[in-house]
């Protein structure tokens, strides 16, 4: 099996863990990278490598100028199309695993004749959410803000229009991007999912019942990083001081801290993030907060230099009174995630920090911003009633500007919700622990997903016998 993930952290991050979830169920499995892509998790390679694992990386002779974990869905990547051919013609793989914003591909492996399977990101309640959007009704909406019910699904579920990508509110103006990622699933031996059975079942139900149980629902494959070093390194190696992060946790009583991040894409703008902090220090609970990519005004960076994003004396308040540490850059979420200081989590919604939250048995304070972060929203908040919305209305273009602040007076609301002690934040914490015992249960043999990911490896050698004969 050949994987070839995305050059963003998103999608890169999620689908190196899938190859290393079937090198462990003995597919042989090769990761095609970019000389500037495969640094970031070599070593989580050789360390499987050494352990026996049958994995390798395969570097293509091209690279995508200015990538990097957060790079966006819109990055050219079509330098990579001719290396790809060639070596798909000099190896020829049983299939191949593409991440859906290479959509280019589709034509190079279709053209060759190689069984492709599509890795969008995304879990099946999204993906019903938005295949049930087309048959809503919105002429009778007054404006976007005005709630509707998302028709066909097992959950009452309603959204707003405001809370929609511009191409889902108008389905007469879908980009050439979406038309090509729908070709390149369509065209597709079936859909690599990133999810488990009891997470979602009656959506995972719905999506195999509409593509011919051509999907197969394999997560969460984080749990393959199993030790220390995997789940430090995840991604990239830490830019933040790894162990000075922990030693603060471990001074902290069990249940006591807030972990607040945003992922990788993410470009928050200093006005949000002064709202932010006015929030956390009113609300008086612990709070660890890593702070990605900044998003900018050319006369912001001139006037703060630095841009000095933080209200005057936060941070030093925040150190005199233990409350708080701010963290720039990229730290070891799953380590953060899953230690015992950590009772709650504050986030952006993204399907990996989604699962990963739930996978550590972490309630969350939901705030989608962009994707189809606002449906994981609704799983979360709604279905799974495991999390409390901030007060996030309008999707956002990740890399444009902002049309809506959440005010300081809802942050504050939001963690008090979560982190003081009250039967409704305790039921959420029983919830979301019983879910993340089904998570580890799910990749275990026996377990939903280990089942579904021998099913693929068994379809795909009975495909390649039938061809043979």
């Amino acid at each position: 099996m050949f994987f070839f993930p995305y050059i963003g952290g998103g999608h890169q991050i999620p689908m190196i863990d899938a190859a290393r979830v079937f090198a462990s169920h003995g597919a042989s499995s090769t990761i095609l990278a970019t000389p500037s892509s495969a640094p970031h998790f070599q070593k989580s390679i050789t360390r499987d490598q050494k352990s026996g694992l049958p994995i390798t990386i395969h570097i293509l002779s091209a690279d995508i100028p200015d990538s990097d974990m957060s790079a966006g869905p819109f990055v050219d990547t079509s330098a990579l199309l001719e290396p790809l051919r060639q070596f798909l013609l000099q190896r020829r793989p049983h299939c191949i695993v593409v991440d859906m914003f290479y959509r280019w591909a589709s034509d190079v492996v279709y053209e060759l004749g190689i069984p492709r399977i599509v890795f969008t990101g995304n879990g099946c309640f999204s993906r019903c959410v938005h295949d049930n959007l087309r048959d809503v009704t919105i002429e009778g909406l007054t404006s976007d803000s005005e709630p509707f019910l998302v028709p066909n699904l097992p959950d009452r579920i309603e959204m707003t229009m405001s809370q929609l990508p511009p191409f889902l509110r108008n389905p007469s103006q879908i980009p050439e991007m979406v038309r090509s990622m729908k070709k390149l699933e369509e065209q597709s031996f079936g859909t690599l999912i990133n999810s488990f059975y009891d997470l979602e079942g009656a959506y995972a139900d719905q999506l195999k019942n509409k593509w011919g149980n051509k999907a197969w629902i394999v997560g969460p494959v984080s749990h393959c990083n199993r030790t220390k070093e995997d789940k430090t390194e995840r991604g990239k190696p830490p830019t933040v001081d790894e162990q000075m992060c922990l030693n603060w946790l471990n001074s902290k009583k069990p249940s006591s801290v807030l972990y607040v991040s945003f992922g990788s894409l993410a470009r928050l703008p200093p006005k949000q993030l002064k709202e932010i902090a006015y929030g956390l220090e009113a609300s008086d609970q612990s709070f660890i907060w890593v702070v990605g990519n900044i998003h900018c005004t050319p006369s912001e960076k001139k006037e703060n230099g630095s841009v000095n994003w933080l209200p005057e004396g936060f941070e030093q308040r925040m150190k005199e009174t233990g409350k708080g540490l701010v963290l720039r850059g990229w730290a070891p979420q799953l380590l953060i995630l899953e230690h015992p200081a950590i009772k709650g989590f504050m986030t952006h919604c993204g399907w990996n920090s989604t699962l990963e939250g739930v996978s550590a048995g972490v309630p969350m304070i939901t705030w989608p911003l962009t994707a189809e972060q606002f449906s994981n929203e609704k799983l979360i908040t709604d279905v799974l009633k495991i999390g409390v919305q901030v007060g996030s209305r309008e999707w956002w273009m990740w890399n444009a500007e902002w049309k809506e602040l959440v005010g300081r007076e809802k942050v504050e609301v939001a963690v008090r919700k979560l982190m003081v002690e009250s039967v409704e934040a305790e039921e959420m914490r029983r919830r979301v622990k019983d879910i993340a015992g089904k998570a580890r249960r799910a990749v275990q043999e026996g377990g939903t997903s280990y089942a579904d990911a021998e099913a693929l490896i068994q379809e795909l050698q009975a495909l390649t016998f039938a061809n043979q004969g």
